[in-house]
């Protein structure tokens, strides 16, 4: 597989994570409906982490099919040497929750943001 993330390890090994992922693991959902990491860490984070513990990157490109994470800003990619298409991103579509997020952390969206909706 090709997606990583970035976390702490100690949020991980608490007592309330390992007390969530025992229940879905016993629950047999891992094995036979093969729930995948990302949205068994998303659901635990948005139910045991507060908003400021959550990191938005804009900084970095990423692409994990079928989705795009290209940053927003074009002086952005071409410091950071950013592969990716704009037209691409997936983050400001109807279907992705970063608009979302911006706006429960009253985080300004960044310039330009509406041309890749």
């Amino acid at each position: 597989w090709s997606n990583f993330e970035i976390g702490n390890l100690d949020w991980l090994r608490s007592k309330a994570y390992v007390d969530y992922f025992d229940h879905l693991d016993h629950d047999g959902g891992f094995f036979y409906e093969q729930w995948g990491d990302a949205p068994v860490h998303s659901i635990a984070a948005g139910l045991m982490l507060r908003k400021d513990e959550l990191h938005f990157f804009n900084d970095i490109a990423y692409y994990h099919v079928p989705f795009t994470h290209c940053p927003t800003d074009e002086q952005v990619r071409l410091d950071n040497k950013c592969h990716c298409n704009p037209k691409d991103n997936f983050d400001w579509n109807g279907y992705s929750c970063t608009s979302r997020f911006f706006e429960i952390n009253s985080m300004k969206k960044p310039e330009g943001w509406e041309k890749q909706q």
